[in-house]
């Protein structure tokens, strides 16, 4: 029989452990913090959106192989997931249309964890709780793997899983110390960053906003290294900026944007991000403005058909087109400048709230260097890899769930697989 050591009792970890007991390894499952699962307790609101509705591979963002990841992804497809949480956890599971997104019918993110962690426990892992893990080394002995943890203490294995997390959420117990240890065993780290994160800005016009809300379309476009994202959904006016999924979605060409710009550079030089405020593009937009069919409609009637007030008032400021003005008398430049507003507003921003409000972390080992199917290190056999310690992530709406699950599961079943040394 294996002895498995999976350290962090998040997502990937507690998955993980399952799958490492459920295949008949002995299983440890150490987590530095008093419970474990924290992410998930606070993730969707606190309601855990578990999974995606419908998966669209492409919206992955990786700097490693694209086809590595979905190898990986594919390994546990979408709908044999969603059947492990309603047959096997018995966690049923409710669809937000609009979204796409699968919430438990309970809308309660800690009967997600509580149901993880007591089928992990009833296969028989064992949870070691308030235990920091601070090295991982190989082991010549009877044991092929040594965990080091705080307390000076080692624990041995045939087998380690790391499903330590990123540097997101710090709060929850996410401290990078996986990708430490990665990086001191010779793992190639790519560069890490925020993800998922809200973008500040110190605009004024918009700053007046907070609080107002509503769907529009994003895309965000970087010089230099080429990237792009473009995301349609909730965008939210705050004190500090802009947040909602459409924002976190591309917030991470802002991030890397900002942090590869010129020393002493500053704003958004490096960086575009436009939006298009309704779901009227130029066409739409030059007929509702013509005035054909409400000659006498002003300008604020006619823009806020489609938005919030103060959001209409503040555009056509911006357009220096007198709100009161009667559409059937607008002139051409004006109705040309409160489309461009309209339609390709380029959204102000002067940086990002970081790791401290990231969903989740950019970057990580590179997929090259772990196995596929097994998630076993190809530089150290015996060392297994899992969840947000490797190079991916994916937008808002149970994606990154999606891939804890599946490579937690593959890290789980692989490292089971382990045959112990001989003993003499």
């Amino acid at each position: 029989m294996a002895r498995v050591i999976v350290v962090g009792a998040g997502a990937a970890g507690t998955m993980a452990a399952i799958f490492a007991a459920k295949a008949g390894a002995s299983t440890t499952l150490v987590e530095g913090t008093k419970d474990g699962g924290r992410k998930i307790l606070i993730s969707g609101g606190g309601r855990c959106n578990i999974l995606p509705s419908i998966l669209d591979e492409s919206r992955f963002v990786t700097d490693s192989s694209p086809n590595i990841l979905r190898k990986m992804v594919r390994a546990w497809p979408l709908r044999e997931q969603r059947g492990f949480f309603e047959e096997v956890l018995e966690i049923p599971l409710v669809e937000e249309v609009e979204t796409a997104k699968l919430f438990p019918r309970s809308q309660r993110a800690r009967d997600v964890r509580d149901k993880l962690m007591s089928y992990a426990s009833a296969q028989g892992v064992q949870l070691l709780i308030n235990t920091r893990v601070t090295g991982v080394v190989p082991d010549s002995g009877l044991s092929q793997w040594s965990a080091l943890t705080h307390t000076g203490n080692a624990l041995t294995a045939d087998a380690v899983i790391l499903a330590t997390g990123g540097l997101s959420v710090p709060a929850t117990g996410s401290d990078g110390v996986g990708l430490q240890l990665l990086r001191g065993l010779g793992h190639k780290i790519h560069t890490t960053y925020a993800a998922l994160t809200p973008i500040e800005s110190s605009n004024p016009a918009f700053t007046e906003l907070s609080g107002v809300s509503l769907s529009v379309s994003l895309t965000a476009t970087a010089s230099g290294p080429a990237r792009s994202a473009r995301a349609t959904g909730g965008f939210l006016f705050t004190h500090r900026g802009y947040s909602g999924p459409s924002v976190l979605d591309v917030s991470h060409v802002v991030v890397r944007a900002r942090a590869e710009r010129p020393h002493g550079a500053s704003g958004s030089a490096n960086a575009r991000v436009s939006v298009q405020w309704t779901p009227l593009g130029d066409a739409e937009w030059s007929e509702a403005l013509s005035g054909q069919s409400a000659p006498g409609r002003t300008v604020t009637g006619a823009l806020r058909r489609e938005m919030p007030d103060r959001l209409a008032s503040v555009l056509i400021a911006k357009a220096h087109v007198d709100p009161a003005r009667v559409l059937a008398e607008l002139r051409r430049e004006e109705r040309l400048r409160l489309i461009a507003e309209l339609v390709h507003c380029d959204l102000p921003w002067s940086g990002d709230e970081g790791y401290r409000k990231a969903e989740v972390t950019g970057g990580g080992v590179a997929l090259e260097e772990v196995n596929s199917r097994t998630m076993e290190s190809k530089l150290h056999p015996g060392l297994f890899l899992c969840g947000e310690v490797l190079d991916a992530f994916g937008p808002i709406g149970g994606y990154n769930f999606l891939w804890s699950w599946a490579t937690g599961r593959a890290a789980g079943m692989g490292a089971s697989a382990i045959s112990p040394p001989k003993q003499l």
